[in-house]
């Protein structure tokens, strides 16, 4: 009975602080949103961002500028993180393997594969069908992926899945600079390549949204049950679970956020990967706070990295993929010796 009680009372505290956490972040993403809209090439007051957003005038240059340019680019920096973020979060769940993310286990670069042979073929694509492309391309990095680790000796173990990844990211990486080099699309692709957030757009604002709005809801449906999957599957299965449709919905999910964020903001890599981890360390391991949290600290993170990027070499930009880069390749080299026993 009181074994009950501590839980019950662990659970309720960690909840309690998943939820300050969460408003804790809100805010600070809030504050450096608008920090975002102010910076740049042109200086904007920060009294100026908010006159612009609550009484916009078109006749005034900064508030165009703020409209236009400034406040889709920020904005789409918060739902590509989040994306992201959330899309490892779940792929680490379903895996069982810290090293799972976007950008690591060919799901990134093979959205990014589908999406130069797009627009090599058809140069007029709208957004719609880039993003359509772009999840096409992950749900097929994604297979190559798991059919090789799953053909290997001794089967799946997380370092074999990581290396699987990074093979395949870097074959379809490879194949698809040849392919934007043959078919001239390169010199176009290269910042993209890099994973940049300047062709931000309010079309792309809404192709992010209505993504967004579907995979997040369905995130949040799979959560509890991720966590229970995420302690092994004959546990899962022995307390009713289905596992297949939770592992199905889940990739669909990854496959849709992902193509999103990589079809309008290119190959951005280890959010995913980072933001996770430090979820978990903060809160735990029930992914009905990681997936909700881990998406607003992805977005944070984005929105941050960007500020870097245009601070870095100003007033030249530094594409925002190097700032994350930075940030997650020592991250990954941590994970990957704290696994090596697996291999």
């Amino acid at each position: 009975m009181h074994k009950k009680l501590n839980e019950k009372k662990n659970g309720s505290m960690m909840q309690l602080k998943g939820i300050f956490l969460f408003v804790l972040l809100l805010l600070f993403t809030i504050i450096f949103v608008g920090f975002s809209i102010s910076y740049g090439a042109a200086e904007i007051k920060l009294t100026t961002v908010w006159e612009a957003l609550a009484n916009f005038n078109p006749t005034i240059t900064s508030h165009q500028i703020i409209q236009e340019i400034r406040l889709p680019r920020a904005l789409g920096a918060v739902m590509v993180g989040a994306f992201l973020a959330v899309s490892g979060a779940i792929m680490q769940g379903l895996t069982r393997n810290p090293l799972a993310s976007p950008s690591i286990m060919g799901v990134t670069d093979g959205a990014a594969f589908a999406l130069v042979i797009t627009l090599s073929v058809l140069p007029s694509v709208t957004i719609a069908g880039m993003t359509f492309s772009s999840f096409v391309g992950a749900g097929l990095g994604a297979a190559l992926v798991f059919t090789i680790g799953a053909f290997s000796k001794g089967g799946l173990t997380p370092v074999k899945l990581a290396l699987a990844g990074v093979a395949i990211g870097a074959m379809l990486s490879a194949v698809s600079s040849a392919i934007a080099l043959q078919t001239q699309v390169a010199k176009n692709m290269s910042f993209w390549y890099a994973g940049g957030l300047t062709s931000l757009n309010w079309t792309s604002i809404k192709i992010l949204f209505l993504a967004g709005g579907i995979g997040l809801v369905v995130a949040m449906y799979i959560s509890k049950s991720i966590t229970i999957l995420s302690l092994g599957d004959e546990v899962s299965k022995g307390l009713g679970q289905n596992t297949a449709l939770v592992k199905i919905l889940g990739v669909l999910v990854v496959m849709l956020l992902t193509g999103a964020a990589v079809s309008v903001a290119g190959p951005v890599g280890f959010v995913g990967l980072v933001v996770p981890h430090i979820v978990r360390f903060l809160i735990g391991s029930d992914y009905r706070l990681i997936i909700p949290i881990s998406g607003i600290f992805g977005g944070l993170l984005l929105v941050l990295a960007d500020l870097a990027s245009r601070m870095v070499n100003a007033p030249y930009e530094t594409p925002v993929g190097a700032i994350t880069a930075l940030l997650g390749v020592p991250f990954f080299l941590f994970l990957v010796r704290g696994e090596r026993r697996g291999i």
